[in-house]
This record gives C-alpha cells, sequence and structure tokens, in this order.
C-alpha cells in the first residue's frame, strides 16, 4: 500500500525563509527616513522654544524695567514727611515771625512752603530756617495759632523732575515710594557699556554713590534705533520755574543669548510716551493760574546732588 506523510510532517519539512537583504534594505531606509523627519521635527521644536524663551526673557525684562520707571515718574515731585503732619509745641502771635518749636522737623527743609491750623485759622508760611535738634522753624505767620495747631507739607515740587535731565540720565525726586520718605533717583541709560542703572538715595545724602553694579536694572541695552535719546522732555515754564509735564522713555534691549534659529541677537525696542508726572503736572497748573503758594522749591539737599 502507498504510503501517505500527513501534513504537519509537509511542513516540518518545508524550508523556512525570512525576509530578504532587498527587503531589509528597504525597511531600513523606510525608518531612517521616518526617524530623520522625527528628530528633524524635535529639533525644529528645540529651536523654536530656544527663541521663545529668548523673547519671553527679553520682553520680562524690559517690561519691569519701564513699569518701574512710569510709576517713579508718575510720584516724582511729591512732597510730603515721615510723620505725615505734625504740630505747634506752643501758641503763635498774628503777625509775628517767631522761631517757634513743633513735634517734629523730619524731611522739612529751609524755603519749604507749610500749611498751619485749619478752617478760618489755616494758612501757608514760609519755613525760612529748619532746626532738627531742638525741632524748630522760623517762619513769618499772619494769623495766631493755638498750640497743637497742625502742620502739614504744602503742594508740589516744581523741579520734581529735574530740568538739567538729559538725554541719556534722567534725575528725579520726591516721595517716590509714597511711604512719607523723599529721596532722590538717577537712572543712567549707558549705551556704550550695555547698562540701565538706577542711583536710589535720601534727598538728605551728603555724596551721590558712584554706580556699581548692584544698581543694574537692565543689561543688554543698546543704542536705539535713529539715535533715538533714552530719555526726552516736554518742559513748560512759568516765571522763573521749567515744570517738565511730559517724560518719554525709549529703551532698545539686546536678547542674553543668539537665536538658535538664526545665530543672530534679537532685539526689542520699547517706548513710553507722554508719562506724566502728576504731581509737577499739577504743579504747573497751580502756577498757570497764579497760585504760588503752593509751589515747593528744590531743597539745598537735591541741589547739591544734582551737580555732583
Amino acid at each position: 500500500m502507498p504510503r501517505y506523510r500527513c501534513y504537519r510532517d509537509n511542513l516540518a519539512e518545508k524550508p523556512q525563509r525570512g525576509f530578504s537583504f532587498i527587503e531589509l534594505m528597504v525597511s531600513m531606509t523606510i525608518l531612517l527616513i521616518v526617524s530623520a523627519v522625527v528628530l528633524g521635527g524635535i529639533a525644529g521644536m528645540s529651536k523654536t522654544n530656544g527663541t521663545v524663551n529668548n523673547r519671553v526673557q527679553m520682553h520680562a525684562s524690559i517690561r519691569s524695567a519701564t513699569e518701574l520707571l512710569q510709576q517713579e515718574i508718575g510720584q516724582a515731585g511729591r512732597v510730603s514727611i515721615p510723620t505725615g503732619s505734625v504740630t505747634l509745641s506752643a501758641a503763635v502771635v498774628a503777625n509775628t515771625t517767631p522761631t517757634v518749636g513743633i513735634s517734629s522737623t523730619a524731611g522739612m527743609f529751609a524755603n519749604a512752603k507749610l500749611i498751619i491750623d485749619a478752617g478760618a485759622n489755616q494758612e501757608t508760611v514760609t519755613a525760612t530756617a529748619v532746626s532738627q535738634s531742638p525741632s524748630q522753624i522760623t517762619a513769618a505767620f499772619t494769623k495766631a495759632h493755638a498750640a497743637n495747631a497742625v502742620i502739614r507739607p504744602a503742594g508740589a515740587f516744581a523741579s520734581g523732575i529735574v530740568p538739567t535731565s538729559g538725554p541719556t540720565v534722567l534725575k528725579l525726586y520726591g516721595d517716590i515710594d509714597d511711604n512719607g520718605n523723599m529721596v532722590y533717583v538717577e537712572y543712567t541709560c549707558d549705551t556704550a557699556n550695555g547698562f540701565l542703572y538706577r542711583n536710589s538715595m535720601p534727598v538728605t545724602t551728603i555724596t551721590k554713590p558712584a554706580l556699581t553694579p548692584a544698581m543694574i536694572l537692565l543689561s543688554n541695552i543698546q543704542a536705539n534705533p535713529g539715535g533715538t535719546a533714552c530719555f526726552t522732555y516736554q518742559p513748560m515754564v512759568v516765571g522763573a520755574d521749567t515744570y517738565i509735564t511730559n517724560v518719554a522713555v525709549t529703551l532698545t534691549l539686546k536678547t542674553q543669548d543668539k537665536d538658535p534659529q538664526t545665530h543672530q541677537y534679537q532685539t526689542e525696542t520699547k517706548a513710553l510716551l507722554n508719562v506724566s508726572p502728576r504731581n509737577v503736572f499739577e504743579a504747573w497748573q497751580m502756577a498757570s493760574a497764579g497760585v504760588s503758594n503752593r509751589i515747593q522749591p528744590m531743597p539745598a539737599s537735591v541741589t547739591t546732588l544734582v551737580s555732583q
């Protein structure tokens, strides 16, 4: 009888075959192409992310600096004293020029305009002399005032934005932080070395501190396009006083690192136009209306700092 092999035996004897060399090469080529596309996309995303991070850091830096500038320019010219108000230590007779004791002369200066008392007895006097120890002022009073009559500063500084400020140095003073303490502040735009400095000190400082790295507000400052100045001003003159009623700030910043795609530094120019020092503006309005007894002169200590 003929012998038959089972189907399983036939399969067992059939030779097993894998991918041919050509099939393997085609598969590897396709895999390499797909991998290259994926890796290229990842590299592109990484470069894009680097570009975005560069710009975000630059935006954050320049935004913080311009917000501070806007806030401090707006506060320039504000006059105040640390205690808010003080009082007379003794009664004052009308139409006299006494040296009278007061509860505190902190923050006061010679020739400051002071509002004395309230209601019908209120008047504005000029403190022709100020003593810190003991706390006394000398002024010409036209009205009588009882002991403990309230004294508070009047108006605003005409020169809160110092008129001698220039295209690279902005000078301002007053109660900048709205805490009763008056300070003198200078912003220096040094495009040659790439720094924007902020130098702040109490108005009573004798010698202005030299610029240090700790005062750097922005790094990588560049010259503005078209040679535009960092700071420009709108002066208004009334009588012998010059009032800076608007300040424009223009800053150009370069990224810390090169763009990973273009291999060039990115730059951005930020402009703040018509930033108004509201206290100086109000002083100019009063002066324009003929009200002069609320216009504060520049303290002698600030005059010294400005000239240094």
